[in-house]
């Protein structure tokens, strides 16, 4: 069996690829750079990982958040896949530990050196394994001893000597860039050390397959992404930006209190995030929220460390289903059931709005984005935009001023090579974009296409301007499948929880909404008919399934 195809079987669970993933892998593994522009819930990650099973070296992510990391990794054990991380949370002792593995597994000595297939396709790590038919020989149960495959590393750390120093001795194969678009120059101010990644990569021994990958990126942030990796003629995908699961509305000057409060209600018992432009908002918006009945959580960059990952955690296990949060939460997050965004506010950007919209409906199910809008939003966006490098008098350091930009609201040091003049009228055009498409009268989804260079019919048939011949309020999302049972879904997503809330792990970890809604349609009666189902977990049906088969089977003798 072709090796990709034998990884995608064994390890997630897939008989084919989704549009476009072959394509890239393909080319990653025949040697060649690459640029991957794939949207929210289209498998990124799928495509840097199935290369990192198959390569002989090691294979670095360079990820730009913990969160996004730590899930990563996680995700990637359970499957039985060797990884670490390596950022700031990692103490010494660990880090040592992981770079001494790593450097006995792939000394520059210890393993011959080739970006081609064939040298791994003869490894024990790689076979398919009698795992789909005995529980003791499930992956998991290797990813201890597994050689690590895939390194996560955040971008400050290739500066670090420490890390410096071990790269120059061991083999990496394979180098992916996660959330690529950081490195471009709108999006610099972010993580100035995106910029510093190219040295890093002509540092190495020898150059490693370079690939970039993001969610978001019209031509110029492309180019810009192509120049500053410094990648060699390299194989650009674009998916396609659409999601068509996804349904999208505009409100515009309507008491936001009010449409707020209706919207909630309608999804009321779902998963959903609701962005403001500011802290302040984020916090008295939470506040009114609980007095009036509904439970959330908050979060934006101003909270103690400790209260933003406990409200993270409660959002993220069911606690509480709704989270109200600044800009500054969601990148890395991986939750599939998020069935509503709501914007409170207008974000400055059309970039901003499809990267936080894009948080609904990763599972494919349909899912909701609304923009409660008026024209203090634009105001208050504007207003970020004039304070970009002014200069508050704190914010002085070694007797130099520094150049600041604004993020939700407070300011942020950028590198002071670049033209604020220059950034304060690119921010205006992005916002005049912005403004256009909550005030215009064409299609959103057909704005949004052409916004990032693609073409799109002038009627989606899943927007409010396509619609808006129905009366306000009448919208429905259908998100039980048909001929499907809604109570055994209920029954089955209670149970969920319940194994969740047992054995401390994420409701979406031991079977996505999807896989749930398959149970409730196919009604599986024993552990290998879950088997057989596509996209199934391996390790959740031996671990969970013979639960889920058990309820089904109680449901249809009462029922």
């Amino acid at each position: 069996m072709n090796p990709i195809y034998q990884n995608l079987k064994t390890y997630f669970g897939y008989d084919s690829f989704r549009p476009g993933q072959e394509k890239i892998i393909t080319a990653i593994l025949s040697g060649r750079d690459a640029l991957g522009i794939m949207p929210t819930g289209a498998g990124k990650s799928l495509c840097y990982q199935i290369p990192a099973l198959t390569f002989p070296g090691l294979t670095v992510v360079i990820s730009p958040l913990i969160s996004l990391m730590e899930d990563q990794v996680a995700a990637l054990k359970r499957r039985g896949i060797g990884a670490e991380l390596i950022n700031s949370a990692v103490n010494y002792n660990r880090r040592k530990s992981i770079l001494t593995k790593i450097s006995t597994e792939y000394g520059r000595d210890s393993l011959s050196y080739s970006h081609h297939t064939s040298s791994s396709s003869s490894s024990a790590f790689h076979q398919c394994s009698d795992s789909s038919i005995f529980p003791e020989s499930l992956p998991s149960a290797r990813s201890e001893s597994s050689p690590i495959k895939l390194l996560y590393v955040s971008p400050e750390r290739l500066s670090a000597p420490e890390f410096r120093a071990f790269a120059q001795k061991i083999r990496i194969s394979f180098l992916c860039v996660d959330e690529a678009h950081c490195i471009s120059l709108w999006g610099r101010q972010f993580r100035p050390e995106y910029m510093k990644i190219a040295e890093f990569i002509e540092a190495l021994p020898t150059r490693p397959v370079v690939a970039a990958f993001t969610a978001t990126a019209n031509a110029e942030v492309r180019s810009d992404i192509i120049d500053n990796l410094k990648l060699r003629e390299p194989y650009v995908l674009t998916t396609g930006f659409d999601r068509p699961n996804l349904y999208f509305e505009v409100q515009k000057d309507k008491d936001k209190w009010l449409a707020l409060s209706s919207l909630l209600t309608r999804h009321r018992g779902e998963c959903g995030i609701i962005y403001c432009l500011t802290r302040r908002t984020v916090e008295s918006l939470s506040r009114k929220l609980e007095v009036n009945g509904f439970t959330v959580a908050h979060y934006h960059g101003g909270m103690p460390l400790e209260e933003r990952e406990k409200a993270q955690r409660d959002w993220l296990d069911g606690k509480r289903n709704v989270i109200v949060a600044t800009n500054a939460f969601g990148m890395g997050i991986d939750k599939p059931d998020v069935r509503f965004v709501i914007h409170y506010n207008m974000p400055g950007s059309m970039e901003n709005y499809y990267q936080e919209a894009g948080r609904a409906g990763r599972d494919g199910l349909p899912s909701d984005c609304f923009i409660l809008y008026n024209y203090r939003d634009v105001v208050i966006n504007r207003f970020f935009i004039s304070y970009a490098g002014i200069m508050p008098g704190d914010m002085v350091k070694g007797g130099e001023h520094r150049s600041v930009s604004i993020i939700e609201g407070v300011y942020v040091a950028i590198d002071n090579d670049i033209d604020l003049d220059e950034l304060r009228a690119h921010e205006r055009r992005k916002l005049a974009a912005m403004q256009r498409f909550v005030a215009g009268d064409v299609c959103l989804r057909q704005f949004m296409l052409g916004y990032f260079g693609e073409h799109a019919p002038s009627y989606c048939g899943k927007c409010s301007r396509c619609l808006s011949l129905v009366p306000f309020g009448q919208h429905q999302t259908s998100l039980i499948p048909d001929v499907e049972s809604p109570d055994l879904y209920s029954e089955l997503r209670s149970l969920r929880l319940r194994l969740s809330r047992k054995y401390g792990i994420l409701p979406h970890k031991i079977f996505p909404d999807k896989i749930l809604h398959v149970f409730a349609r196919a009604r599986p009666r024993s552990v290998p008919a879950m088997l057989l189902i596509e996209g199934i977990n391996f390790v959740s049906v031996f671990r969970y399934g013979r639960e889920f088969v058990e309820e089904i089977r109680l449901f249809v003798e009462t029922n």
